[in-house]
């Protein structure tokens, strides 16, 4: 794939040199590549540092004694250095101790639990992928809340639907998704449309699984305990209450929140040209109509170069629009590059 991508990037015109170094790639290894044969084949001698096999017996006796077996290489260490003695470093301990089945967790702690990253959804059109959450809205009375529902399409950051209730629960939630079931009319079609959220009780509860079961949408969740496997829906809400108008002393009553998230809602769809799609508002990017706006941009800064050549050396400001948006991407920064040079 990198390979192709290169080639397509020279007939359009660019240096093969610079397109194997947007990926991180030297020409030397692209044309090697081009053999399928790679002749190199690594060293074959031992590294002139490595412990002997006396120097390792050491090491292991040492770690495994009876003052050092229930200490960390990186405690032994020190105590040896203290001594005036030394016999290797903390990373040669642990290689050693790995190599010889000797690393393994002891305690009554709990050895760590590794934990699956979220699956990977990649959205390419409005009512593919959405995230929605709960997030908390100060009253005037101290410790007393108000609750907003919200779910944002990922693909176009719009809001999709909200609520404000004086509590959390998940047949509030479900009560919320159904009426944008509702709203979407029957032209939209949620079977296979994947809902994101976090692990709170809501998001799990009987009758909102019940109800995203029933329209056929698909749920999802982040990780426990994993803060930014939700971000898109915590943008949003960070957005919200740092815009100047939030009100900072809370509000006195959940009728004038519910005026005020519908005033925001209403900006934010409608008005605020958001920076990850292309700065265009997320209702014109839900229906389509950036393309047109993305277009002309690009033609009024053409026309701006043919006036004043001279400030734009190179090229203009693409104004490109985002295709795809990616929730819980996984790390490929292969395909980040290569989609930067696809680009």
């Amino acid at each position: 794939m990198i390979r192709t991508l290169i080639d397509e990037a020279v007939v359009a015109g660019a240096r093969r040199w610079r397109a194997c170094e947007v990926l991180g790639l030297t020409i030397r290894t692209v044309e090697r590549w081009k053999t399928d044969h790679d002749g190199r084949h690594g060293p074959n001698h031992a590294p002139s540092n490595k412990l002997s096999k006396a120097e390792r017996a050491k090491l292991i006796a040492i770690a495994t004694s009876v003052e050092f077996r229930n200490q960390s290489p990186s405690q032994i260490v020190p105590q040896l250095a203290t001594r005036g003695e030394y016999v290797a470093s903390e990373s040669t301990f642990y290689r050693t101790l790995r190599a010889e089945d000797m690393q393994h967790h002891r305690g009554r702690k709990r050895s760590p639990t590794p934990r699956p990253h979220p699956r990977e959804y990649v959205a390419d059109r409005p009512w593919q992928v959405a995230s929605w959450d709960i997030t908390y809205l100060r009253s005037h009375l101290r410790g007393a809340f108000f609750y907003l529902y919200l779910v944002e399409d990922v693909w176009s950051r719009k809001i999709l639907g909200w609520e404000v209730h004086s509590e959390e629960s998940a047949d509030l939630a479900a009560a919320l998704i159904r009426r944008i079931r509702t709203e979407a009319g029957p032209d939209v079609d949620l079977a296979g449309w994947v809902l994101h959220s976090d692990n709170g009780g809501p998001m799990k509860g009987a009758t909102m699984l019940a109800t995203l079961q029933h329209l056929g949408i698909v749920p999802s969740f982040s990780r426990p305990s994993v803060s930014d496997d939700n971000p898109f829906i915590e943008s949003l809400f960070s957005t919200m209450k740092n815009c100047p108008a939030y009100p900072s002393s809370g509000f006195e009553s959940i009728e004038q929140a519910r005026t005020w998230v519908a005033r925001f809602v209403a900006w934010y769809n409608q008005e605020h040209q958001h920076s990850g799609i292309g700065f265009v508002t997320p209702a014109e990017r839900h229906d389509g109509s950036d393309i047109a706006i993305l277009a002309a941009r690009r033609i009024t800064y053409a026309q701006a170069r043919l006036r004043h050549p001279e400030r734009w050396p190179q090229h203009t400001r693409p104004w490109t629009r985002p295709l795809t948006v990616t929730l819980n991407p996984e790390a490929h920064p292969e395909a980040d590059t290569c989609s930067r040079l696809a680009s």
